[in-house]
């Protein structure tokens, strides 16, 4: 067991996909020789290589786009964006193209492309710094979305994104970057939990408070102090958005009867 950051986390669990496999390519804005604007990729192009972690232009568009021709050659691209807000230069590339692929070759072609994306505000930036855009993606059929809360799971979650054939909108919660935990690097992924599968991260019997990415260590703070005030709360991280463990809240709501959601992605009347 090793004391990591979220950030370190997702860092080694991108250096041991690189290592299991050599179609994994990692591609992006100042990914190689700075390790990018938070340091995810620190390393990693000085020990593969700059053909497998690629600087790329300041162009999201042509990120995902060449991420897709790779794809379609056999590889298993890694993009990131350095913030959320960036992303939607690239959205028709995401949702006209990525999305629909499998579908459109009636399940003939696989795309496996991970885009990372930190998202959630909490970090002093302003607009295209601090957004949620996560609704956006759920919505669209042929993408999962995850979103990953703690290092543990960022360690897992983003390897079983590399390993998925279906393309992965891959969420980090950014004002989470450097908090600590416990992470077994050694541990088989085969025994971690499956990418689409919630966790509850803290039991209750009053209401169900769904959760995820950012806002995890936020309701299990308010259930603590709920829990001062004699109520019991039960915290679910839904780890995965796309598609939801609706199995896993339901069995919830049926013992406490109510349900609370928390997140920071806007809504709509």
């Amino acid at each position: 067991m090793s004391t990591l950051t979220l950030a370190r986390s997702l860092n080694e669990g991108l250096r041991k996909a690189l290592e299991d496999d050599p179609k994994v390519l990692i591609m992006g804005e100042d990914v190689g020789k700075l390790g990018g604007v938070f340091r995810i990729t620190d390393g990693l192009q000085k020990d593969f290589g700059e053909s497998r972690v690629v600087d790329t232009p300041l162009a999201e568009s042509g990120i995902v786009g060449t991420a897709i021709g790779l794809a379609l050659r056999g590889y298993r691209p890694v993009c990131e964006i350095q913030f959320d807000g960036f992303v939607f230069p690239a959205f028709n590339q995401i949702v006209g193209q990525l999305a629909k692929m499998r579908y459109r070759s009636r399940g003939a072609v696989a795309l496996p492309v991970v885009i990372r994306i930190p998202f959630g505000g909490g970090i002093g930036a302003v607009e295209h710094h601090s957004e949620s855009p996560e609704a956006l993606f759920a919505h669209t059929a042929g993408l999962r979305v995850v979103a990953c809360s703690n290092g543990p799971d960022a360690y897992t979650m983003i390897q079983q994104a590399v390993r998925s054939e279906d393309p992965v909108i891959f969420l980090e919660p950014k004002r989470r970057y450097w908090e600590k935990a416990e992470v077994d690097t050694a541990a088989s992924l085969d025994d971690a939990l499956p990418l689409d599968v919630a966790r509850t991260v803290a039991e209750g019997t009053d209401v169900t408070v769904l959760a995820y990415g950012p806002m995890v260590k936020v309701a299990v703070e308010a259930a603590a102090a709920a829990r001062e005030d004699g109520r019991s709360v039960e915290v679910i991280d839904l780890r995965t958005l796309s598609p939801v463990d609706m199995a896993a809240i339901a069995a919830s709501v049926r013992r406490t009867g109510r349900c609370v959601i928390v997140h920071e992605a806007p809504v709509y009347s």
